[in-house]
């Protein structure tokens, strides 16, 4: 999880101020001291902390704070406060051009995830009804030209080549391609190096000239931690940085990058690349991320997710087949579907408040990683579609069928198959008792993600 080690231990540090009725500034200082060294652990740049911790500590060792009734609460907000301040303030969008096409320069060293970084703006700015083109003009990585027109052709968004001619030229015609066939963005993938070179950044230079870019995003690698933040000093001296896009996040627990590049560079962080699957980037919202990384959770951001990827009508017709207790194992496998689309249950823990930490709580065994959810999926696609329409027809060599098509035991297809129909029994009093407000039709499997 983004800022877990982090999220661990700041609100460990505000929960021992919690216990204590009033605040001296003696506590205020011992919490700072372990806020401090919670930040450097993450790998927050030095300096960044130094001036982190002062403007904390000076708003809350403060009269109106000490001797309020919650002074704890106080010292989380200002934490919160000055966190999202650290990491932008407010969400950074990309610089629209009123006269299309706009221009965008996608820049970083070879491994950050440049090229699928590429695509999956495309991807996001195609669902936000843009007409976008992609350029290859990354001419000497093996292979880099190919990677693009795949991810090109995946997501049915058009990517311009060139072949023989240098990035330079590449980028120009590409804006002359964009003119005459309707593209209202152009998202240029440039070259990378394995490390900052006079060469590279003369080429960028080239390009920017040329392309005149609307915006210069530079990719980094979040894992990289404070290599992420002199990479991007770097490109930013050179061109003039306008965004960047971390990505990794999910697998950086220390996030010390994404708290440290808006106050060395003053260049905003307006993406996040999560996994290698191609889904449209994360937009990075400073206020929303303090309050995850505080336990405070991010509800909004969970919304937006859940509007964007669950179907409206197959929700209404989940509906109807409630009413008629016509609810089948295709019709909850599908429901499983939309719910992996959120993310990680993990992910989605930590969206909500109070909720972050809940993993920590659960008894062992209790699986986070998607693999019972992953498990069920494999035991409903080895049935056959009438077995998925009526379980009733599952005797025991079907049952042992099913278990040795989906690997797993004949235990577990019964869990299931029992699990379901307790289900089904509980839909069927609800529908003959006229149903009640906050009927939660999964609360009767026994799964962590549809308990109560």
């Amino acid at each position: 999880m983004i800022f877990e080690s982090l999220s661990e231990r700041l609100q460990t540090v505000f929960k021992k101020l919690r216990s204590h009725g009033k605040l001296t500034e003696d506590d205020v200082n011992e919490a700072m001291r372990e806020v401090r060294m919670a930040l450097l652990e993450a790998d927050v740049n030095f300096q960044v902390v130094k001036k982190f911790v002062s403007k904390v500590k000076e708003r809350a060792i403060g009269k109106e704070v000490l001797e309020t009734l919650t002074p704890a609460q106080v010292v989380v907000k200002i934490v919160n406060d000055e966190l999202t301040e650290l990491m932008g303030g407010t969400g950074s969008r990309i610089n629209m051009s009123p006269q299309p096409p706009t221009v965008i320069m996608f820049v970083g060293l070879q491994g950050a995830g440049k090229t699928t970084s590429v695509a999956k703006l495309g991807l996001t700015l195609k669902k936000d009804g843009k007409n976008p083109l992609l350029v290859a003009a990354d001419i000497y990585r093996p292979a880099a030209i190919k990677q693009l027109e795949v991810l090109g052709k995946q997501l049915s968004i058009p990517v311009f080549t060139l072949p023989g001619e240098n990035p330079v030229a590449i980028s120009k015609e590409a804006i002359s391609y964009s003119k005459s066939h309707a593209n209202d963005v152009i998202i240029i993938d440039t070259a990378g190096r394995l490390q900052i070179d006079e060469v590279l950044m003369k080429e960028l230079q080239d390009i920017k000239k040329e392309a005149k870019p609307h915006e210069i995003m530079l990719v980094v690698d979040a894992m990289t931690g404070q290599e992420a933040v002199n990479v991007a000093s770097a490109f930013n001296e050179k061109l003039g940085l306008d965004g960047v896009v971390l990505t990794k996040m999910d697998g950086d627990a220390r996030g010390g990058a994404a708290l440290s590049i808006k106050a060395v560079t003053a260049t905003p962080i307006k993406f996040l690349g999560m996994g290698e699957k191609i889904e449209p980037l994360e937009v990075f919202h400073p206020d929303r991320m303090a309050s995850r990384i505080l336990g405070m959770g991010d509800v909004i951001s969970l919304v937006e997710k859940a509007q964007a990827n669950f179907d409206l009508e197959e929700a209404k017709k989940l509906g109807e087949k409630l009413k008629k207790n016509d609810f089948t194992l295709d019709d909850f496998l599908s429901q499983l579907q939309q719910v992996k689309k959120l993310g990680s249950m993990e992910s989605i823990l930590s969206m909500i408040p109070g909720l972050g930490n809940l993993k920590n709580k659960l008894p062992e065994g209790m699986d986070f990683d998607g693999k019972e959810m992953r498990q069920i999926e494999a035991i409903i696609k080895s049935m056959t579609k009438k077995e998925r329409a009526d379980i009733g027809i599952i005797n025991g060599s079907r049952r042992k069928r099913i278990a040795a098509g989906s690997g797993t035991r004949v235990q577990d297809v019964n869990k299931l198959l029992k699990q379901f129909a307790e289900m089904r029994k509980m839909m069927k009093k609800f529908k003959q008792k006229g149903g009640k407000k906050g009927f939660n039709p999964f609360a009767g499997m026994n799964l962590p993600f549809f308990r109560r």
